[in-house]
């Protein structure tokens, strides 16, 4: 079996897919990729199943070597990357020959990167999902020298490439009314949507916190709210009026006031925001939020198609001479207009 070894790790590295629904009335939240549009594209890319595992990196990556060529893929936030010392490009497929030595650095638009293998990692899984939950002890990070095992490879191209995704940049975030929404006064409700947040570097898997400038945010009755169910994408209303956007690995219940919540799609805009950047919240009817749901699904379900090659320049590709630049021959004698005589 081949095996991807982990030479240097940046600071959070873990393995992920689209996690494991169905147990949150026994405490475990979802889980999974905090960008699961990432791990769309790195499928699409290698003409693959979206819940194969892949590496999540959390701010940079590490150095990484294969004992076999093996297809790989790059998505989600920017990384700087080379392959023995050449340049790659991101959100695209390439080819990792064994022994060469793969580097990513530190993201450049967002916060999580991932890589891809063709056949995805093979470790186990656990409750029918291979994603790292180190909040609820299920997995772990990844360390130097860990070597991880890589599924079976249906094979396929590499040098494809998709088109940037505007989740990167993007500050307009549409939430939908939650369970105390309503306790917040009209006022209230309006200065929110009216505040231009940071996200604050203070944020996980768990959770992140969005920074404002003026007075905070606040309900009559927050005190006495009874811990309830809480899920991804809830804005809770922290005691100091600061709002927290509850992420991926969120727990399951809590007594804070939501304000609002983040509809699914739009979470990975607030996943993929580094710290600082710019993030407004927008209210949107139940209607208008299941519209957006249906067009992303088509949106993802679309991306194999908007794949193309990988255009590169014929000075930096080291393995010219695999390619086949020319076929068939021509006479350079020979008059094309004339006709057989024969």
């Amino acid at each position: 079996m081949s095996a991807l070894t982990i030479l240097q790790t940046g600071p959070a590295m873990t393995v992920q897919d689209l996690g494991r629904p169905g147990y949150r009335a026994l405490g475990l939240t979802h889980g999974g990729a905090a960008d699961p549009i990432a791990l769309h594209e790195g499928a699409a890319l290698l003409g693959q199943d979206p819940n194969s595992a892949a590496l999540e990196m959390a701010g940079s990556g590490g150095q990484f070597t294969a004992d076999t060529d093996i297809r790989i893929a790059l998505t989600g936030a920017q990384m700087q990357v080379n392959l023995d010392g050449e340049p790659l490009a991101w959100n695209a497929s390439h080819l990792l020959p064994a022994g060469a030595t793969l580097t990513i650095g530190g993201a450049r638009d967002g916060a999580y990167g991932y890589l891809h293998l063709g056949g995805g990692f093979d470790v186990a899984p656990v409750m029918g999902s291979r994603s790292s939950h180190l909040a609820a002890g299920i997995g772990h990070q990844l360390q130097s020298g860990d070597s991880l095992p890589v599924g079976e490879d249906a094979g396929g191209e590499t040098s494809q490439t998709l088109p940037r995704d505007s989740r990167f940049g993007a500050e307009r975030v549409r939430i939908v009314a939650s369970m105390q929404t309503d306790a917040f006064d009209d006022a209230t409700r309006a200065r929110f949507t009216q505040t231009t947040f940071r996200r604050d570097p203070r944020a996980n898997r768990m959770g992140a916190r969005m920074d404002h400038d003026g007075d905070g945010f606040a309900t009559g009755g927050q005190l006495t709210i009874v811990s309830e169910v809480i899920s991804p994408g809830d804005i809770q209303i922290t005691g100091d009026g600061a709002p927290f956007v509850l992420m991926c690995e969120c727990q399951t219940t809590g007594g804070y006031p939501r304000i609002g919540t983040v509809i699914p799609c739009d979470l990975p805009i607030v996943a993929q925001a580094q710290p600082g950047a710019a993030l407004r919240f927008e209210f949107i009817d139940l209607d208008e939020a299941l519209a957006a749901e249906t067009r992303h699904r088509a949106a993802l379900a679309a991306l194999p198609k908007q794949r193309q090659p990988l255009l590169r320049d014929p000075a930096r590709i080291r393995d010219l001479l695999a390619y086949q630049l020319i076929s068939g021959v021509v006479s350079a004698t020979a008059d094309p207009f004339e006709k057989d005589k024969t």
